[in-house]
């Protein structure tokens, strides 16, 4: 692999490497949460709470926000057909980048070592204080549920993103063929 790497500034996309597409819409949907435009619904769903204003938004993050115009839970949101296809645009993009591989699917050697520099850059905090939204969202993109339950705990459990079946952590066998994309894609830890 020649010349240089570009490691994406996007935390979802970041996300998508840790951890396959549930990571990736976890911080698209923390995201929108701390602009306030998605909140928890019914226990275990994710609905919005007004429009998305301000800088506009990549195309995960305006995707999800497009898809909970009817409450959703994690799972669900990651059937529906936009989120769906912009992870599958966000997956070829990493692989463009020479971060993750389709055959065998997973990261490749510089995808794994930007993550390890990226999280020795920004190491999980003991406490959220003086952390800006967007700190926030690139902790959770690269620590996963650790920093989502030290970050967002109640939203996180309120909307089902950690606790009984909900978790970044894990990708199932198969979750591409759910999440937008190849075939099998499983992070592991870095």
């Amino acid at each position: 692999m020649g010349g240089t790497t570009r490691v994406p500034a996007e935390p979802h996309a970041l996300a998508l490497l840790r951890g396959g597409p549930r990571a990736a819409v976890v911080a698209a949907v923390l995201d929108l949460h701390l602009r306030g435009t998605v909140r928890a619904g019914r226990p275990g769903t994710m609905r919005t709470s007004g429009r998305t204003s301000g800088a506009p938004l990549p195309a995960l993050t305006k995707a999800v926000h497009a898809s909970l115009y009817r409450p959703a839970g994690l799972r669900q949101l990651l059937e529906r057909r936009p989120v769906r296809e912009a992870l599958g645009t966000l997956r070829g993009d990493l692989a463009g980048a020479g971060l993750l591989r389709s055959f065998p699917p997973g990261r490749t050697r510089a995808g794994r070592r930007a993550l390890r520099d990226l999280r020795a850059r920004h190491p999980l905090p003991a406490a959220p204080d003086g952390l800006s939204a967007g700190d926030r969202v690139l902790l959770v993109a690269l620590h996963g549920d650790r920093a989502l339950t030290l970050l967002a705990p109640r939203f996180a459990r309120e909307a089902g993103l950690t606790g009984r079946g909900g978790t970044t952590e894990r990708e199932l066998r198969g979750s591409w063929d759910r999440g937008g994309g190849g075939g099998g894609f499983t992070c592991g830890t870095v």
